[in-house]
């Protein structure tokens, strides 16, 4: 009988502690969740500004119709990547594709406001002003954001690899997140050639 109460003992306090773990990890992806939520509303913003950044630019920039182009490409290729994301969040390859279309718009924004800077009479217009501000605000904290996120996938990440909790993680299916990255190799390191 003794003996009974002690496997009882134990299985309750393993069960307690099976909780406690499930319960710990549950609450950390639900912390990343909400830190991809919040880069997936500053990306929304940003999304929503580039048509008026580039509509406000084109008539200025009548001769520079290719990089308006391609800003509203890589915008439209950014907005499907964040989609994927958006349905699949603990998906590497999906988080790997939103990256690469962010690097692209990225860089075409750049172009865009290098382009900006040669024309003064662009430049001086209140509302592209307004707008390459909201921009750069957006961009900011779109960094915030991302920061953010990356904190919270550590944090999962160290709690799920750790002995104890590890083995509840992986009977569970708490499997390891991918952090975001703003670059892959050397060459999307390097700053970006604007040439006139």
């Amino acid at each position: 009988m003794k003996t009974l109460w002690v496997l009882l003992a134990i299985v309750a306090v393993l069960a307690l502690w099976g909780i406690a773990v499930y319960n710990r990890l549950r609450q950390l992806r639900n912390r990343v969740d909400n830190a991809w939520s919040q880069i997936d509303v500053q990306l929304k913003r940003r999304y929503d500004l580039i048509p008026n950044l580039v509509e406000v630019a084109r008539g200025y920039l009548q001769h520079e119709a290719s990089t308006l182009e391609a800003v509203a490409r890589a915008r439209s290729q950014a907005v499907a990547a964040s989609d994927a994301v958006r349905h699949r969040a603990r998906d590497g390859q999906a988080l790997a594709a939103l990256s690469a279309a962010e690097q692209v718009l990225g860089g075409n924004l750049g172009r865009l406001m290098a382009v900006m800077e040669a024309y003064p009479a662009l430049k001086a217009d209140a509302q592209m002003q307004r707008l390459a501000e909201e921009i750069a605000s957006t961009e900011n904290r779109i960094g915030f954001a991302r920061q953010a996120y990356n904190d919270q996938v550590m944090e999962f990440n160290d709690r799920a690899s750790q002995f104890p909790d590890l083995l509840w993680a992986r009977l569970l299916g708490f499997m390891h997140l991918d952090m975001l990255q703003s670059t892959a190799n050397a060459q999307e390191r390097a700053t970006p050639q604007v040439r006139f």
